[in-house]
């Protein structure tokens, strides 16, 4: 197996969950996966790098859950096959999804600028790109946060761009919301003044402001069906937030939407929930995807970030327990079907604005009234 001089970078590298999973790491030179590598490094500067399971290249990503190394074809046939796979069973187009009056079968693909969503279409137009009764349009919302989403959304237009899909924006200012930096500024005060916004994190608000922004978007676009990147870490960090605070209800309704749609808002979908996030950014460096690698400055202490560590190391311990997760929603949706193989999932409209909600006034409207008090 060849030898690979340890880079320069390499410590800035570490500082990247995503870089180093279960005994091998993921060297970084100028930004780009080089290979799989023992874990901890050796100490003569020298590396021996691990060799595909399926062929004799060099391994790109250490599968810990399957005990498999893979190269960087064979992790894009891995992803692509699961992608595929999830498509199938969450979207089930016919033959022909043409509309009554024509028109294509509209995908609204919500795209960030970031790795996970950039994958998603990718992988999208690959997979379905080539049919005429569908059509694939990008969708990026824009918070309002400086510094950070004005590069993203560029690298957002350009994979679209690359691609030939259709790329359409909306913003917080558009929807009256503002932008987010000025949200989080009026933070505070919301929070004296509002016993239930006190100790309410940006991403909250942020959180509540997007969706509804997603779901005029797809409006808009008159959509049949919206895709999400949530990748498999993100649905299980969701299921554990959920189980944290006993909300099986929420966890219910966590996408896809396909097989029980909620009245009233686009069926999501999320072809890459069984693609882990560590294996999503090594194929988007090999594949040479334009992604925008910053954190947002707003997220540090939201509840996210706390599940996230728990299910890295839940993870680290024992390899598939992001899978065993995700796998547990599955049986607790099909459990909840079967006891109540009747049950809509009915939804209020609100009073205000008239969005989907579960109460008289949603919660958009309610944080707008907040933030015009506190203006």
């Amino acid at each position: 197996m060849p030898w690979i001089q340890l880079p320069s970078c390499w410590e800035e590298s570490l500082s990247h969950p995503w870089c180093y999973d279960q005994g091998s790491a993921h060297q970084i030179t100028g930004g780009w996966v080089q290979g799989c590598v023992p874990w901890p490094l050796p100490m003569d500067g020298h590396i021996d790098v691990e060799t595909c399971s399926r062929c004799r290249s060099d391994a790109l990503v250490h599968q810990a859950y399957s005990g498999q190394h893979l190269c960087g074809r064979h992790l894009s046939s891995s992803i692509r096959k699961r992608t595929s796979r999830e498509l199938r069973t969450q979207l089930n187009l016919p033959k022909d999804a043409t509309r009554e009056d024509g028109s294509p079968f509209v995908i609204l693909v919500a795209i960030s600028g970031g790795k996970d969503s950039a994958v998603l279409l990718t992988m999208m137009v690959d997979i379905i790109g080539r049919r005429r009764d569908v059509e694939l349009v990008a969708g990026c919302v824009d918070e309002g946060i400086d510094g950070y989403r004005a590069p993203s959304m560029e690298f957002a237009r350009e994979l679209a761009d690359s691609l030939d899909v259709r790329f359409e924006t909306l913003s917080y200012e558009e929807m009256g919301y503002g932008r987010m930096d000025k949200v989080v500024q009026l933070m505070p005060g919301i929070g004296e003044r509002h016993s239930e916004a006190n100790g309410l994190m940006p991403c909250s608000f942020c959180g509540v402001f997007r969706r509804q922004s997603l779901n005029a978007l797809a409006e808009k676009l008159d959509a049949d069906v919206m895709a999400l990147g949530h990748n498999l870490d993100d649905m299980a960090q969701s299921v554990l937030m959920n189980l944290q605070k006993g909300e099986i209800e929420r966890s219910v309704r966590l996408a896809p939407h396909t097989r029980s749609p909620i009245e009233g808002i686009v069926p999501r979908i999320v072809p890459l929930r069984w693609v882990p996030e560590q294996e999503i950014h090594a194929y988007a460096i090999h594949a040479g995807l334009p992604i925008h690698h910053g954190e947002c400055p707003h997220a540090p202490g939201a509840m996210r970030q706390q599940s996230r560590a728990v299910v890295a190391k839940l993870e680290s311990q024992t390899p598939g327990a992001r899978h065993g997760l995700l796998h547990s929603l599955d049986q607790i949706r099909d459990l909840h079907r079967g006891a109540n193989p009747d049950a809509k999932q009915e939804v209020n409209r609100c009073s205000e604005c008239g969005e989907i909600t579960s109460r008289d006034t949603c919660q958009s409207c309610t944080m707008r009234k907040w933030l015009a008090e506190a203006s």
